[in-house]
This record gives C-alpha cells, structure tokens and sequence, in this order.
C-alpha cells in the first residue's frame, strides 16, 4: 500500500518545525493534524462530589500541566488558600516550572523527578515520607501511580482535577487517509465513541507508548508500527524506518 496521507492525532504545531516535516520533504507524504481529545477542568461541582478536603494534604504530586492550571483555578473558585508550607512533587523540572505560573517559585518547596513516578519516590525519600500527599489526576489515577506511593508505604490520597474530553471526529474523512497515529488510550475512547463500531479495513494504525498500543490491541486492531524503540525513540523515526522498509 502506498502511503500519501497520514492523520495525527494531535494539535496542529503550526509554524514550529514539525517532527514529520522531514517525512513531508523526503516521502512526499501529507500529515494532516487532528486532536482526538482535549483536557478540561472539572467543575466545582464534579470536584466537591468527590469529598475531598484539599487542605488535609501537606504536599501534592502533579504529572501534568493541565492539573496544575486545574488545581489552581478550583482553589480559586471554591475560595481555597493553598498555605505556604505546602509542598509539591512533579514528573519532571519543566512541569515543576510551570508552577511558576501559579506561585512563587521556592525550590525548598517544589521537587521533581527524571519522568518516572519511581524518580519521584527517590526525591521523596525518607526525608518527606511523613507528608499527606494529593495525587493530582486526570479522570484516573494511573495504576501504576498509586502502586508506587502504596508501595514507599506513603499516606496519600487522589482526586480527579481535570478531564479527557472526546473530540468530535465526524469532522475528519478517515477514509481519506492510509495512517492513523495514536499517542494515547484517550485517541482510541475517542475513536471507538466516534465510531462504536469502527472496522479497521486496511488502515494502518502508528502507536507512540505501550498504553496506546495495548489500548488498539484490547479492541481487536492491529497496529503496524509501535514506538519508541531502540531503533526508533521517536514516531516520525518509527515512520521513516517503515517507509523505507515499504517502496
């Protein structure tokens, strides 16, 4: 099958330079973007439904800047103080910035990892295993999230600050292309609540994560090209392997 058009499952970049761009200029293909979802806050109601008392915690831990911005603006609208001496753990240094956009930026207080929730565990260390920590989540907590702090035998609670909501995709001519991208398991919900009895049909399914591609699999799809990979750490790497592999 000859590959000319592929739809990715994500916000155009617009003017940045776009890791397909070079897929663009050597395949002569066309990539089109279209985000399957989007995240958005709950709402007071939604949150106070879920009987949590955000200021029984000392410290919480953010795996996204979407539950940043949520937390902070449910703070604000229920009339929340967040104290000083509370206390923040986050994947990685550049969404542990991205507090900055909410509070002053104190390192005493904010901590971060190397991506992993196990690089969390290490910087939480004996050193702030007495806190009460708020998992900050989007619809669900990971499992693998709440095993990680079960297992530092830490106390801890989740809550739900923002939501995954489905895209209408009825937009999209899916019959136009040959390629469809997945980065994740809310790409496939959206798809299937599209499309409840979507048959694949020859369209070739890209995967970027073990959970997108599980995701396909656990509905009966197949999925062509899975990334990352030794060989391929990237989606538009996987793409150009496969290209070249099918001229």
């Amino acid at each position: 099958m000859k590959i000319s058009d592929i739809l990715v499952s994500q916000p155009d970049p617009g003017n940045t330079l776009s890791p397909f761009s070079e897929i663009t200029s050597k395949y002569g293909v066309h990539v089109d973007y279209f985000p399957f979802f989007r995240i958005e806050p709950v709402t007071a109601k939604e949150f106070r439904a879920q009987r949590v008392a955000i200021l029984d915690y000392t410290a919480i831990f953010f795996s996204a800047k979407s539950s940043i911005d949520a937390f902070f603006a449910l703070c604000e609208e229920m009339r929340v103080t967040v104290p000083e001496t509370m206390k923040y753990f986050c994947t990685t240094e550049n969404i542990a910035l991205y507090l900055q956009k909410h509070i002053v930026y104190r390192k005493r207080k904010i901590f971060f990892g190397k991506g992993s929730v196990e690089s969390v565990m290490e910087t939480i260390g004996p050193k702030h295993k007495g806190e009460n920590f708020l998992i900050a989540s989007t619809d669900t907590t990971k499992p693998e999230v709440i095993k990680a702090f079960t297992k530092a035998g830490l106390k801890f609670g989740n809550a739900v600050f923002s939501k995954t909501v489905c895209s209408d995709l009825k937009e999209v001519d899916l019959g136009k292309y040959q390629m469809v991208v997945f980065y994740s398991p809310s790409d496939v919900k959206s798809l299937l609540q599209n499309y409840p009895d979507f048959k694949q049909d020859g369209l070739l399914f890209v995967t970027y994560g073990v959970s997108a591609a599980k995701a396909l699999k656990d509905h009966g799809y197949t999925v062509e090209v899975e990334a990352p990979t030794p060989e391929a750490p990237s989606v538009s790497k996987a793409l150009m392997l496969y290209l070249d592999s099918h001229k």
